[in-house]
C-alpha cells in the first residue's frame, strides 16, 4: 500500500470516526494499524535523513552526525 493510500485511508477512518454512527472494532483496528506504518515511515524517513547529514565547522571540515 502507497503512502498516499494509506493517508487518505486514515482521513477516511477519521472522518467516520467523528460521526455519530462513529467505527466499528475493525474499523478501530485498521486505523491503528495504519497510523503505526504510518508513524514508522516518517521515522524511517528521518533517521535516513539525519544519517546522510554533516555539520560544517568554521574550518570548512565536514563532521558526520554521530548515533547517541
Amino acid at each position: 500500500m502507497k503512502m498516499d493510500e494509506v493517508i487518505a485511508r486514515i482521513n477516511v477512518l477519521v472522518k467516520k470516526a467523528k460521526t455519530p454512527e462513529g467505527l466499528t472494532a475493525e474499523e478501530l483496528a485498521e486505523r491503528d494499524k495504519l497510523r503505526r506504518i504510518y508513524i514508522d515511515s516518517v521515522k524511517a524517513n528521518l533517521v535516513g535523513q539525519l544519517e546522510n547529514t554533516y555539520i560544517v565547522g568554521p574550518d570548512g571540515k565536514k563532521k558526520k552526525l554521530e548515533h547517541k
